[in-house]
């Protein structure tokens, strides 16, 4: 007597292996997320969005973005261009939720997901990940 369940269970297998690799889309995570815009950083060398350098900001624990930015377009997606309280722009992660903006800081360094920012731009509907000062 021949199994015809075993065809079909050996597919399955197969099918859950390619779903389970795919982790390019559907994750959740923007591509600044992804790329290192709001991680914790030590030096400029931890800090990058594909070929783009980004540099580690002097905020606590680091903050890998770009200063000195004139409008969303000059940060990478996923990202907006923010005045911060110390006179200078940054390009800042855009965010919904506070866990958005720790995907890679530790809790003793959690950036806050807020609206209470001055976007360069004047959108007022957006809130940005603020790290510590």
């Amino acid at each position: 007597m021949r199994n015809c369940n075993s065809g079909v269970i050996a597919v399955a297998i197969v099918l859950m292996g390619f779903v389970g690799c795919s982790n390019d889309d559907g994750d959740g995570l923007t591509p600044a997320q992804k790329h290192g815009v709001g991680a914790a950083c030590a030096t400029d060398a931890d800090c990058f969005v594909g070929d783009t350098a980004l540099k580690c900001l002097t905020f606590k624990g680091g903050y890998c973005g770009l200063e000195g930015c004139q409008a969303d377009t000059d940060c990478p997606s996923g990202s907006g261009c923010v005045a911060h309280d110390d006179g200078s722009t940054y390009c800042f992660l855009l965010c919904t939720d506070k866990p958005e903006c720790n995907y890679t800081r530790p809790p003793e360094i959690e950036s806050n997901c807020t609206s209470k920012v001055d976007f360069v731009s004047g959108q007022k509907d957006s809130k940005a990940c603020v790290p510590p000062s």
